[in-house]
Protein backbone atom coordinates (compact mmCIF):
# COMPACT_ATOMS: atom_id res chain seq x y z
CA UNK A 1 0.00 0.00 0.00
CA UNK A 2 1.52 3.88 -1.28
CA UNK A 3 0.98 5.95 1.70
CA UNK A 4 -0.03 9.58 0.42
CA UNK A 5 2.48 12.63 1.06
CA UNK A 6 1.85 15.27 3.80
CA UNK A 7 1.82 18.43 2.00
CA UNK A 8 5.32 19.31 3.25
CA UNK A 9 6.57 16.12 1.58
CA UNK A 10 4.61 17.00 -1.71
CA UNK A 11 5.63 20.60 -1.44
CA UNK A 12 9.29 19.81 -1.06
CA UNK A 13 8.91 17.31 -4.23
CA UNK A 14 7.42 20.01 -6.35
CA UNK A 15 10.08 22.30 -4.88
CA UNK A 16 13.41 20.05 -5.99
CA UNK A 17 11.57 19.61 -9.28
CA UNK A 18 11.44 23.69 -9.53
CA UNK A 19 15.30 24.13 -8.83
CA UNK A 20 16.24 21.61 -11.25
CA UNK A 21 15.44 24.24 -13.64
CA UNK A 22 15.38 27.82 -12.47
CA UNK A 23 18.76 28.73 -11.43
CA UNK A 24 20.12 32.23 -10.29
CA UNK A 25 22.97 34.13 -11.24
CA UNK A 26 24.05 37.97 -10.60
CA UNK A 27 22.42 39.71 -14.20
CA UNK A 28 19.07 37.52 -13.49
CA UNK A 29 18.78 36.46 -9.69
CA UNK A 30 16.06 33.79 -8.53
CA UNK A 31 12.95 35.75 -6.98
CA UNK A 32 12.66 32.89 -4.00
CA UNK A 33 8.75 33.24 -1.98
CA UNK A 34 8.50 31.81 1.07
CA UNK A 35 4.87 31.49 2.80
CA UNK A 36 4.12 30.87 5.97
CA UNK A 37 0.66 30.86 7.33
CA UNK A 38 0.68 34.20 9.09
CA UNK A 39 3.84 36.13 6.97
CA UNK A 40 5.21 36.45 3.67
CA UNK A 41 8.95 36.80 2.38
CA UNK A 42 10.63 37.33 -0.71
CA UNK A 43 14.26 37.00 -1.30
CA UNK A 44 16.60 37.86 -4.68
CA UNK A 45 19.42 34.72 -4.52
CA UNK A 46 22.15 34.60 -6.79
CA UNK A 47 22.90 30.95 -6.76
CA UNK A 48 26.38 31.40 -8.38
CA UNK A 49 27.85 33.01 -5.38
CA UNK A 50 25.27 31.61 -3.08
CA UNK A 51 24.43 35.31 -2.00
CA UNK A 52 21.08 36.78 -1.20
CA UNK A 53 20.92 40.33 -3.19
CA UNK A 54 17.82 41.76 -1.80
CA UNK A 55 15.66 40.52 0.81
CA UNK A 56 11.97 41.51 1.83
CA UNK A 57 9.23 40.74 4.19
CA UNK A 58 5.60 41.27 5.67
CA UNK A 59 6.88 41.36 8.65
CA UNK A 60 9.18 44.70 7.74
CA UNK A 61 8.11 47.85 9.80
CA UNK A 62 7.60 49.69 6.37
CA UNK A 63 5.12 47.30 5.14
CA UNK A 64 1.44 48.16 6.52
CA UNK A 65 -1.58 45.37 5.32
CA UNK A 66 -4.42 44.74 6.85
CA UNK A 67 -4.87 41.87 5.23
CA UNK A 68 -2.57 39.09 3.77
CA UNK A 69 -3.76 39.34 0.10
CA UNK A 70 -2.40 43.39 0.80
CA UNK A 71 0.59 42.01 2.90
CA UNK A 72 1.86 39.83 -0.70
CA UNK A 73 1.03 43.21 -3.03
CA UNK A 74 3.33 45.04 -0.41
CA UNK A 75 6.46 42.24 -0.54
CA UNK A 76 6.04 42.11 -4.29
CA UNK A 77 6.18 45.94 -4.66
CA UNK A 78 9.15 46.21 -2.12
CA UNK A 79 11.21 43.65 -3.89
CA UNK A 80 10.55 45.21 -7.37
CA UNK A 81 12.00 48.70 -5.55
CA UNK A 82 15.39 47.14 -3.74
CA UNK A 83 15.92 45.01 -7.21
CA UNK A 84 15.95 47.93 -9.16
CA UNK A 85 18.16 49.95 -6.82
CA UNK A 86 20.69 46.84 -6.98
CA UNK A 87 20.58 47.48 -10.75
CA UNK A 88 18.13 43.82 -11.63
CA UNK A 89 15.52 44.43 -14.03
CA UNK A 90 15.21 40.32 -15.13
CA UNK A 91 14.25 37.82 -12.22
CA UNK A 92 13.83 34.35 -12.56
CA UNK A 93 10.59 33.41 -10.42
CA UNK A 94 10.90 30.71 -7.98
CA UNK A 95 7.16 29.82 -6.90
CA UNK A 96 9.45 27.32 -3.81
CA UNK A 97 6.66 24.83 -4.63
CA UNK A 98 3.47 26.34 -3.98
CA UNK A 99 0.57 26.78 -6.34
CA UNK A 100 0.88 30.28 -8.72
CA UNK A 101 -1.94 30.94 -6.57
CA UNK A 102 -3.80 32.85 -4.03
CA UNK A 103 -1.03 35.21 -2.25
CA UNK A 104 2.12 33.54 -4.46
CA UNK A 105 0.47 35.21 -7.88
CA UNK A 106 -0.56 38.62 -6.15
CA UNK A 107 3.23 38.80 -5.25
CA UNK A 108 4.34 37.94 -8.07
CA UNK A 109 1.75 40.11 -10.27
CA UNK A 110 2.48 43.20 -7.89
CA UNK A 111 6.37 42.89 -8.28
CA UNK A 112 5.63 42.73 -12.21
CA UNK A 113 3.59 46.28 -11.98
CA UNK A 114 6.37 47.75 -10.18
CA UNK A 115 8.86 46.83 -13.09
CA UNK A 116 10.21 43.61 -12.39
CA UNK A 117 10.28 41.09 -15.89
CA UNK A 118 9.76 37.60 -15.39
Amino acid sequence: RVMALSKLQRRTRIKYRIRKIVSGTASKPRLSVYRSNKEIYAQLVNDVDGATIASVSSRNKEIKATTKQEAAAAVGKSIADLAAKAGVETVAFDRNGYLYHGRVKVLAEAAREAGLKF
